[in-house]
């Protein structure tokens, strides 16, 4: 069986500020608010939460890059 679980991308829309919880929910499959909730939820505990959204923001693409032009 295999799995075909969305593409990893920053989408165009439901952005707030760069896409990454959106396209971490999509990804995932769960709303994009609630991402967003465990982002904000994760950010009261110690660690690097932030940085780590600075590197998703460089590392995942935008969705544009993927999009197949179509005849």
């Amino acid at each position: 069986m295999t799995s075909t679980k969305p593409r990893l991308v920053r989408p165009r829309d439901n952005r707030w500020i760069a896409g990454v919880c959106s396209g971490l929910a999509r990804r995932f499959g769960i709303s994009a608010g609630m991402m967003r909730f465990l982002f904000i939820l994760s950010c009261l505990l110690p660690g690097p939460q932030f940085v780590a959204y600075l590197v998703l923001w460089i590392i995942i693409p935008n969705e544009d890059r993927y999009v197949v032009a179509s005849s």
